[in-house]
């Protein structure tokens, strides 16, 4: 860990620290200007295969923000590749995987020995703990297993998941197989990074919202579970974050993780109720960002008196920042953050 004494990794452990932490899903992307005059010369997954690149735009982002962490530029997808189903990125619809998983022999034939092809990924977090050393940590991230499946198997982004949840109630056997090579491959690639100094991993469920509960504990919960278990062992806290998941978060409290992400669509308070206990991190609505300061100010205002100074309360959104946000609102609710903890102490 490069700075387990931070700020950050205190509210992840649920200690009481002089200030919110606060940072970004997405701080790194197109709404800032030193990201994309980057992409003029390299495509996205170029980036990632860069590591000196990777590294150079993580850490541009969290030093102009001014947040308490920096995460680790990469694609949730990269560990896709490397089990033999590759992907491509179509302008305006995002990745498309040429070839879904449907069929039992598709997953039989999925690799699960090559996570170490992901070294790039690693390289980079390695560069950026060197640059930060103790003075920001760094957060390393995977998919969660469910969102990679999900991908996988529509070939894309979906609305109904059909493909996906059909697998899931019609051959429970593959499905599981499927799930435990992910499980086999992402663990390995997350805990390099922890390895190479990252200070925490945030498991990415982006698409789990989709699930009843039934569905979610019956299919989904024993293997992320496993994941944030294997995780553990590296000795970093873990955050688990996914979208439209208030009705999911007992369940994926379950999972053991320290940290919960909580979307937007759930008051940060009742979240926090209903998990009972460890950190949360959230939640206010990307979009949000695009308001006036007056508006923006007033509603994370808002969440700061629902997380009352409890510790281990991280300020963040309750997804990634979107392209064409105001770069300078982000900077200035960053601020806000920081000093808003300070005002109420003096």
């Amino acid at each position: 860990m490069s700075a387990p004494e931070s700020r950050f990794v205190k509210a992840c452990k649920a200690q009481p620290v002089d200030r919110t932490p606060v940072w970004f899903m997405r701080q790194a992307g197109r709404y800032m200007a030193e990201y994309r005059a980057v992409r003029k010369q390299y495509s996205l997954i170029e980036i990632c295969k860069k590591p000196q690149v990777a590294a150079e735009v993580t850490i541009t982002a969290a030093e102009a923000l001014g947040v308490d962490a920096a995460i680790i530029f990469a694609d949730l997808l990269l560990p896709l590749e490397v089990m033999g189903l590759p992907f491509h990125f179509s302008a305006g619809e995002g990745p498309v995987i040429a070839k879904p998983v449907r069929e039992p022999a598709d997953i039989t034939r999925l690799r699960t020995d090559r996570a170490a092809d992901l070294g790039y990924v690693t390289e980079a977090v390695r560069l950026v703990c060197k640059h930060f050393g103790a003075r920001l940590p760094v957060i390393g991230f995977c998919g969660a297993p469910f969102t990679l499946a999900s991908y996988m198997i529509e070939g894309g982004g979906s609305r109904n998941y059909v493909h996906t949840k059909k697998m899931m109630y019609s051959s429970p056997a593959a499905w599981d197989e499927l799930m435990r090579k992910l499980v086999a491959v992402v663990s390995v690639y997350a805990a390099e990074q922890v390895r190479a100094g990252a200070d925490t991993i945030q498991i990415f469920d982006s698409w789990v919202g989709c699930l009843s509960v039934e569905d979610y504990r019956r299919y989904v919960l024993p293997r992320t579970t496993e994941l944030v278990k294997l995780l553990q062992k590296t000795g970093g806290p873990i955050i688990y974050f996914g979208t439209d998941s208030a009705t999911l978060l007992p369940s994926m409290k379950e999972t053991g993780a320290e940290v919960i992400g909580l979307d937007w669509r759930i008051p940060l308070d009742e979240g926090w109720r209903s998990l009972g206990s460890g950190a949360v991190q959230g939640n206010l609505d990307p979009v949000l960002l695009f308001a006036d300061w007056k508006e923006l100010k007033s509603r994370a205002e808002d969440i700061l008196r629902r997380a009352a100074g409890r510790p281990g309360h991280i300020f963040n959104l309750g997804h990634g920042i979107l392209p064409e946000t105001p770069v300078e609102n982000v900077k200035a609710l960053a601020k806000f953050v920081h000093e808003f903890q300070l005002r109420t102490e003096n």
